[in-house]
């Protein structure tokens, strides 16, 4: 499932969305995903819709949630919030895009302020592998080339990632943790920073195959929990990938 608040769809921003993302962003991540997986089931969904379309029933076919959002993290229920929480401690994957960082599932999973530099000048990013044998990297050239794109820069207030898969350059001299992994419970967690609403980053084909291979990273077939001997005491907490 891609979820987007929606916000830019109808304001606008400090370019014309519509023009390089005539479906919206979700139109545009869910075409990348379709292209490269046209097995997969793709849903959308957006803040304006009945329980922001994450009811129980949805999440119950969910197996992992893309997550964009901006200007409207105040708005996210907390009662979604925790229901989103409490599936990716128990399985769900969540890749979580650009400015979620500061939304309050992906801070109430890092229990940190999430915050960062940042400064949106139209800049060249490129996105640098450090992980050449992770699967969200396979087949990802070295480096992403973004013509344009915000700077996020460091210090990233996040805990310590369980996987560091890129880090981004900018032409301003930045540098940027811009692809991070974590485990939470028995979910998988990406966060991948490229997707700025000013810029079609989401049309970009190695964008799109980041993306996807996030996607069967951390789809809950990928890690299954392995069952103790019978007799056998489970620390709390305890799981297995």
């Amino acid at each position: 499932m891609v979820w987007n608040e929606g916000w830019h769809e109808v304001h606008g921003g400090a370019t014309n969305l519509a023009d390089y993302y005539p479906g919206g962003i979700h139109g545009a991540i869910t075409a990348g995903v379709q292209k490269l997986m046209p097995d997969a089931v793709v849903r959308t969904a957006a803040l304006a819709d009945p329980e922001h379309g994450l009811t129980d029933e949805v999440l119950d076919d969910v197996d992992v949630l893309l997550w964009w959002g901006h200007r409207q993290h105040a708005d996210v229920d907390d009662a979604i919030v925790e229901r989103v929480h409490q599936r990716v401690l128990a399985g769900m994957g969540l890749l979580v895009l650009h400015s979620g960082h500061h939304s309050k599932i992906f801070k109430r999973l890092m229990g940190t302020t999430c915050n960062l530099q940042w400064r949106n000048a139209a800049e060249r990013e490129l996105v640098w592998t450090v992980a050449p044998n992770h699967p969200i990297s396979e087949g990802v050239p070295n480096p992403i080339v973004i013509p344009q794109q915000e700077m996020y820069g460091e210090q990233f207030d996040i805990p310590v990632p369980d996987e560091l898969v890129f880090i981004s350059s900018f032409a301003g001299g930045e540098v940027f943790r811009s692809g991070v992994t974590y485990t939470r419970g028995r979910g998988r967690i990406f966060y991948f920073s490229p997707g700025d609403q000013d810029y079609p980053v989401y049309n970009h084909p190695d964008v799109q195959r980041v993306l996807v291979n996030a996607i069967r990273w951390a789809h809950p077939a990928q890690h299954t929990v392995r069952e103790l001997p019978a007799g056998s005491k489970r620390e709390p907490g305890w799981f297995a990938s």
